[in-house]
């Protein structure tokens, strides 16, 4: 038996030799996070929460993976290194998302009911303050220097700038239409906002809140994506098989790309400099070429694929399966623009019920 592991082991070893460390996948109709060991690419353990998670953070510096249950306006604690869960936080009624402050040591968690923005330490798990929204937040993000926070209203129009060092409102700006996600540019200067039902791109001055310009798409926008320098903006959405390139510093759209089908979820690798992008309907994954925005490569992953995750060392894409409830993976180096544009998987994991996230961590 330890000669049949030992040479199977070796296999895997020909095929690619792995990430040391393991993928955290939440399982969201499972209650579960799922433990993949990136070396085995085999699940190591199902944690169970008794909750349904949608996001998952992992702080670098400590040795905790943190799943967000928005329905129940709970946060779990996991022990990365024990594979087991800790803590169960309930800190509101219904939560959005969560983000992870740059520094690593506490959560931003946007609420529904009640309408805040509440910080909570880690660790402990313990509420630090709160910050009353004025209407039904939508979306946010937390600049890179950890002191602002953006969040978008939804069908209020409005997206307001949030001070975390003194913990109040800063501006208010209406753009009169339904607004979605919500991005800082890379350097904090700008605010891009998704208009949905407007089809446009609006990048606002950080400091004042007025609008800079207002970039019409030929989609609803929906998710984005950044290049990983910052340099590039993706972003997919309903009305066209394609993904929109801007370039945010310019305030100027690219390029609109033809990839897949009703695409959606992205992730960009940064050596090479690959984008890909998850297509629900058609149950593959499209692969751009950043530098030249052509499409080299397409990938057959299984039934509903959405969130996509890159390995640090940039040698694996992993592909959640909403459907089929499995993880797809790809392997980077192997990728080659070919006639055919066929992409071969490097392996499926069976990961749970609706994997819906996932973050990797060395071990």
């Amino acid at each position: 038996m330890t000669g049949a592991l030992a040479a199977a082991a070796g296999c895997r070893r020909r095929r690619g030799a792995g990430f040391p460390g393991y993928a955290f996948v939440a399982n969201q109709e499972g209650q579960a996070v799922a433990a993949v060991d990136l070396t085995a690419f085999a699940v190591a353990r199902h944690i169970r929460l008794g909750e349904h998670p949608t996001e998952l953070v992992a702080p670098p510096s400590l040795d905790s993976v943190y799943a967000l249950a928005p329905a129940a306006g709970v946060v779990c604690e996991i022990s990365a290194g024990q594979l087991a869960l800790g803590r169960k936080f309930h800190f509101a009624s219904e939560a959005v998302s969560m983000r992870l402050a740059p520094e690593g040591d506490r959560l931003w968690l946007l609420c529904r009911e009640p309408r805040q923005l509440i910080e909570i330490s880690i660790p402990p798990l313990r509420v630090q303050s709160r910050i009353a929204l004025r209407s039904e937040p939508a979306d946010f993000d937390v600049s890179r220097d950890g002191q602002m926070a953006a969040v978008s209203f939804g069908t209020e129009g409005e997206v307001a700038l949030v001070g975390l060092d003194e913990r109040r409102l800063r501006w208010v700006a209406d753009l009169g239409a339904p607004l979605g996600t919500v991005r800082f540019q890379s350097d904090g200067k700008r605010l891009l906002v998704a208009r949905v039902d407007a089809h446009m791109l609006s990048a606002l001055h950080t400091p004042t809140g007025k609008v800079v310009t207002h970039l019409p798409l030929a989609i609803r926008p929906r998710h984005f994506c950044f290049k990983s320098d910052g340099g590039q903006l993706f972003i997919t959405g309903e009305g066209l098989d394609a993904v929109v390139v801007v370039y945010p510093y310019q305030t100027q759209v690219a390029e609109t790309l033809l990839a897949g089908h009703a695409p959606e979820s992205m992730a960009a690798s940064s050596s090479p400099d690959y984008l890909f992008v998850a297509n629900p309907t058609s149950g593959n994954v499209t692969i751009l070429d950043i530098e030249t925005h052509r499409v080299i490569a397409a990938a057959s992953v299984g039934s509903e694929p959405g969130f996509i995750a890159i390995t640090p060392d940039n040698q694996y894409a992993l592909v959640l399966n909403r459907g089929s409830g499995d993880m797809a993976v790809i392997r980077i180096p192997a990728i080659t623009a070919r006639r055919a544009k066929s992409a071969p998987l490097f392996t499926m994991i069976p990961v749970g019920s609706r994997p819906v996230c996932a973050v990797v961590r060395a071990v």
